[in-house]
This record gives structure tokens, sequence and C-alpha cells, in this order.
């Protein structure tokens, strides 16, 4: 959704990055260069050796409508790189929603620099919360002191790091990771993240403590009482929903309470450190999705996942996915958001270490379960993986508890 000042079929040559191996960083560690198509990569395949499996992959990027600023280009980024350090069971997806004046600038900077950080960690593969955290940490560090006016712009961040049968999906901001089940004869959703806005009551308490003033656009601008605290849930109030601002200003707006950048946000709680959940991959997971608010806006989790799992293709689900998102913004708006989605399935991951396969067993804290609204997944029952949230290192528990301190909110040195 951005901050409140907004938010191609080019091919990309293949990557000769050293550290990917046959396969490399995708191209799509740049924006592409047409503005105003998509941009679609062909299917692509990478073994997980360890684990005899293979991800097959595809993503999609398309530039939204903006009909009163017809040349603004596509702030999404995304970034893809196989065999981390060389290791051909260790691989990196992201997707990075720029918003602001300079969020082109800011979602490019972040995606190449964050895989960067964490391809250069030499603890990634003991303690992969830690080297996240650490990650996300020092990349807002060097965007602030970067050439990017970062004051009013930034980017959101998903992204999923895949660690042999393994999977550790960090989320800053309001884009979305979500994974199907094979549940019996269903195919369910499950959240990944959590969307991090000011609709989530821990969220709100969170930044509120930092100073923020939490309000929609109507109540900012006197058309609502701004007393009314309560804004029903994302769903129905996609349109105006409660945003940041400082005590006597208009600005910024974000309706975020996470990002990478945004260093006035950064004043009244808006902060870079990632929420990391774990998932231990089974038999039972099909594919996983990454992908930015445009596809969730108006797409619940559930309705991604059953699209997607009606193409054998995933490029074919990337097009009809980013189709219908752009089909149903226009039913709502006289816009569209940039749409960036990366479909990744899983393909002979055997039952072995695996547990039970009846998709139903192992369940243990499922992410955002009791979310509803704007993007929440359709599905309640139990689903087989087995979920670890807020795995939180020392940088994590460092930075939240300035967080709570005059005069340290929201702000660290590396």
């Amino acid at each position: 959704m951005g901050c409140v000042h907004g938010k191609c079929c080019s091919r990309y040559p293949s990557s000769t990055d050293s550290e990917a191996g046959g396969y490399g960083e995708m191209g799509s560690c740049r924006n592409a260069t047409s503005k105003h198509i998509l941009t679609q990569r062909s299917l692509e395949i990478v073994p997980v050796p360890s684990q005899n499996y293979e991800m097959q992959y595809s993503v999609l990027t398309q530039r939204g409508y903006y009909p009163d600023s017809p040349d603004k280009e596509n702030q999404d980024s995304f970034c893809i790189r196989t065999q981390i350090q060389g290791n051909p069971n260790v691989h990196f997806f992201g997707v990075f929603d720029g918003h602001g004046h300079f969020g082109t600038e800011c979602s490019k900077f972040v995606k190449n620099r964050l895989a960067e950080i964490l391809a250069n960690d030499p603890e990634l593969l003991d303690d992969p919360v830690k080297a996240y955290n650490s990650a996300f940490l020092t990349t807002n560090y060097e965007l602030h002191s970067s050439e990017i006016d970062d004051s009013m712009s930034g980017t959101t961040a998903i992204t999923v790091l895949v660690i042999e049968d393994a999977i550790y999906v960090a989320n800053v901001g309001d884009s979305r990771a979500v994974i199907a089940v094979k549940n019996g004869n269903r195919i369910v959703a499950e959240n990944l993240s959590s969307d991090q806005t000011p609709f989530r009551k821990d969220e709100y308490e969170r930044v509120k403590l930092c100073g923020a003033r939490i309000l929609s656009v109507d109540q900012v601008e006197g058309l609502k009482d701004p007393d009314v605290q309560a804004w029903g849930d994302e769903e129905s109030q996609g349109g105006d929903p409660p945003r940041l601002w400082v005590q006597n200003g208009m600005y910024p707006g974000t309706a975020f309470t996470r990002s990478v950048g945004d260093s006035t946000a950064e004043k009244i709680g808006v902060i870079s450190v990632p929420e990391v959940s774990m998932v231990r991959l089974t038999p039972n997971h099909l594919f996983f999705v990454v992908a930015s608010d445009g596809v969730f806006e108006f797409l619940s989790s559930q309705t991604v996942v059953d699209m997607v799992a009606r193409y054998t293709d995933s490029r074919d689900a990337c097009a009809a996915i980013a189709g219908e998102s752009y089909k149903i913004w226009l039913e709502h708006e006289n816009r569209t958001d940039d749409i960036t989605i990366i479909i990744v399935h899983i393909k002979g991951l055997s039952n072995s270490g695996a547990g039970d396969t009846d998709g139903t067993a192992g369940a243990s804290m499922n992410p955002a379960s009791s979310r509803t609204g704007r993007g929440s997944s359709d599905s309640s029952a139990a689903s087989g993986s087995e979920i670890y949230r807020s795995m939180r290192s020392e940088f994590t528990d460092l930075q939240l508890s300035m967080n709570r301190k005059p005069g340290y909110c929201c702000s660290i040195s590396i």
C-alpha cells in the first residue's frame, strides 16, 4: 500500500555470477528497462542435492497503471540468487516494493545489498536468523548513509532463504510469502509472513509508543473523527487505511510499520527489524509464492494459491495472477499498483525425515492464522508445516528494546 505519496517482455541475459554455478543470480536483480510492459523470465530449475529435490520457478513484474503519472517507473524490484556461497543447497528469493519519490533507487539498493550481505556472512548456515537480522539492519544503515535521499522513501522486503529442506522467511512491510500445503484432497494456503501495518494490534501499540499519530487520510483531513481509533479490517478499509504521521505534520503517511529506509518514519516507529519464520519442508508442500502487495491488495492468499494450482507452468500462473490483480485494482480504483510475483514449485521431495504426509501432522504456531481482511488466508485448516514464529537474535531484541527508550526510538548503529 506504500506511503501516502504513492507507491515488460524483455528477457534478461544469463548471469555470470561466480557464486551461482550454472544457474546464477537472475537478471532480476535489476529493474526492467521498459516502464510499461511485463518483465517475465523463462522457467528456471535449480536442484537441492542434499535432499534430492528441485525447485522450478518463474517471476513476473509489471509496472502499475498511473494515469496521473504516465512516466512513473516500476518501483518494484526482485532478486533471485541460487547457490549462495557456492553451496548448491542454499538459494534466495526476494521481492522489494519501493515507495516515495526515490522508491525505485531504494528497492534496487536494498535488493542488491541485502543479498550480498547474506552471501558474505560466514554465520549464515550456522544461524540464519541472526544473519537475516544483521543483514536487514546493516542494509538499512547503509541506505541511510548512501547518496539516496531516503528521508521520505524506502522499500518493503519479503524474502525467502532456502537451506536444504528448510525455508527461512524474513519480512519487513506489507508484501507477503505464502506456501501451498496438500491437505487430503485440498490445497491449503498458509501464510509465511504477517503484514506489518497499523491493523495489527501489536504493531499499532509499538509505533504509538514511538510517538506516531495513527489516522486515515480522511481523519487527517478532518472528514472523520480522529478519536475513533478503529478502522475495521484491511478488506473493508483498503482504500483509506490507518497511516503513521508525525505529531504536528501531515507526513510521512506510511500504511506499513516496518520498512528499509524511510528515515523520517523511523523517528515515529517504522523499523527495519524483520519478522523471521522457519518452515521444514515436507512432501505436502507443493509450492510457495513471494509477491508484493500489488498482488495481495485484493486477492487473498488462498485465491492466489488456487490460481497457481490451476496451472502446470508457473509462467502461466504468474501471468494469470498479474492479470487478475490488475483487473481487480481497476474495478476498485482508477490506478493499479506495481505487481511482482515469484512462484517456486517444490519437486521430488521424498518422505525421508518428513514425518506424516497426510497434511495435518506437526502443525505449530501458524503465522497470521488469526488475521482477517486484505489478503488473509481463506483457510483455517491445520497444515503439515512446522512453523517457528518470531525467532529473534540479539539484534532484534536490541533494536526493539531501544525503540522503547526515549531518544532511541527506531534507530540503531551498526
